[in-house]
């Protein structure tokens, strides 16, 4: 059962484009520099991310299984609480939730790199406690249009793709500490053999003896060209539009038996109380669905070799005891369920993104069920940093909880308009197998993942769910604008 409520049509378009309950969060203190018993005995810090990577799509990278998953600590509730490329990646770099950072979206106002203040960001707090810092790959979206030579703050060596050839696998344009450059291969590949060149500079260079941050942010399996003759067609109705990526040339159609995923959401039956899967979709778009799905999967075998590469790169260095290895995404993705295609949304496939940490510390095989979000884990680098936040966070530090017994934590959740806008299209929480949203017209939905995996019946209104209901609707309006301390912790 599903009641009638506003379609949120606008979200469809998105397509296109570890602390206990005692953690405190820094306040912006003023800056100042690292002492010398401050600079000794901190680990290395490597974040590698994937643009619009599932947490279930992990089942075809065997080598980040491998190698991070088993040698770590996986935690299975991570969450995206705008689950958007730039908001996503601006709660990375600052600690906040979007409605702070003010990255909304990523195109109009309060969309991408124009409404990022970058001056007091993640890289910026751990230069100043003396890492070196290193970066390739796409940054937020929009970098590199107006001036392509940008080198933000914090950063001591540089290797942004620049938009929109980011979205180009096989041309794609590189700002090299200020140079632009285009190298030929194929983007994941160059984004590998970077990484290994910082990580050889770091170790011969005049800051060897510093620890180093190096974030490396690999485009697949996010949509992009060039296209190619197996591409399911463009041309279908309005807001049902498809796009995919481009594997590399090895990995074409390695994965052409792929089947979608077994969910209980695919291709929703039921659509008369949804206001947002929208009408039946055809067997040809079923059938084009699963070929953007397989190459999704194919795109992610040059990352997983790419991941690989840096863990074998950190060995050969000998700093792969040193470092910890956190591996994530900017958002979950949806290829059927619900009849939908993209993300933004509030439904499970959406929000989920995969969070893995590897390193001295960490326990290893374990898998913790406490939430942690894209704000949570820019709080966790500066704590294993010994590094100041210049902002007021509002994440916590998660290292605490990876020793823990699995915590429930209330997380806001929060999406605004595609094209630009500060009106948000829901907000909503989080909160064990509940998950409550409030539209901007005011309609409310409230789904037991528990009972309901497929997030397939509204409970809303159901005699049952009543005080749960109620108190996931104060939590909403007490933390939709929450800051810093304010924030659930």
């Amino acid at each position: 059962m599903r009641t009638r409520g506003i379609r949120l049509a606008t979200m469809v378009a998105a397509t296109a484009a570890l602390a206990g309950c005692a953690t405190t969060r820094p306040e912006a203190p003023a800056p100042r520099g690292p002492s010398p018993q401050e600079t000794s005995g901190r680990p290395n810090i490597v974040m590698i991310t994937l643009d619009d990577l599932a947490e279930s799509d992990l089942a075809v990278m065997p080598r980040t299984r491998r190698l991070l998953a088993r040698q770590g600590t996986t935690m299975t509730q991570g969450l995206a609480p705008t689950p958007m490329c730039a908001p996503a990646r601006a709660s990375l770099l600052t600690g906040q939730y979007a409605h702070n950072h003010g990255v909304l979206t990523v195109e109009g106002a309060g969309g991408g790199f124009r409404a990022f203040d970058d001056r007091r960001a993640l890289p910026v707090w751990l230069q100043r406690a003396g890492y070196e810092t290193m970066f390739a790959g796409k940054y937020v979206n929009g970098y590199g249009l107006r001036d392509p030579r940008y080198v933000p703050p914090g950063w001591d060596r540089w290797r942004a793709s620049v938009d929109m050839s980011t979205y180009s696998f096989v041309h794609t344009r590189f700002n090299v500490d200020g140079t632009v450059v285009q190298p030929p291969g194929y983007s994941t590949d160059i984004l590998a053999r970077y990484t290994e060149e910082m990580l050889a500079q770091h170790r011969h260079g005049p800051a060897h003896d510093d620890p180093f941050f190096l974030w490396v942010n690999y485009v697949a399996p996010h949509h992009g060209g060039p296209h190619e003759s197996d591409d399911p067609p463009r041309d279908w109705p309005r807001g049902r539009e498809l796009i995919t990526t481009t594997p590399a040339p090895r990995d074409r159609n390695t994965f052409s038996d792929a089947a979608l995923p077994r969910d209980p959401a695919m291709w929703e039956r039921d659509l008369r109380g949804n206001p947002h899967a929208g009408p039946r979709v055809s067997g040809a778009y079923k059938a084009a669905m699963r070929e953007v799905h397989q190459q999704r999967l194919e795109s992610l075998q040059a990352a997983d070799r790419a991941v690989g590469r840096t863990v074998t790169a950190l060995r050969r260095h000998g700093e792969l005891a040193s470092t910890v290895i956190l591996l994530t995404s900017d958002n979950g993705f949806l290829v059927g369920q619900h009849n939908l295609f993209g993300k933004l949304w509030f439904y499970d496939d959406s929000l989920r993104i995969p969070v893995i940490i590897r390193g001295p510390g960490i326990p290893r095989g374990q898998r913790v069920s406490t939430p942690v979000t894209n704000p949570d884990l820019a709080v966790t680098i500066a704590g294993l940093a010994r590094a100041r936040p210049l902002r007021r966070v509002d994440g916590v530090d998660v290292r605490p909880w990876l020793t823990r017994p699995d915590v429930r934590r209330v997380v806001p959740i929060e999406a605004y308009p595609v094209e630009g806008g500060r009106q948000r299209i829901y907000s909503g929480i989080r909160y064990g197998a509940l998950t409550y949203v409030r539209s901007r017209g005011g309609f409310e939905e409230l789904y037991d993942r528990a009972r309901d995996p497929g997030e397939l019946t509204n409970v809303a209104r159901l005699p049952a769910y009543h005080e749960r209901l109620v108190r996931l609707r104060a939590w909403d309006r007490r933390y939709r604008s929450c800051a810093g301390s304010g924030c659930p912790g």
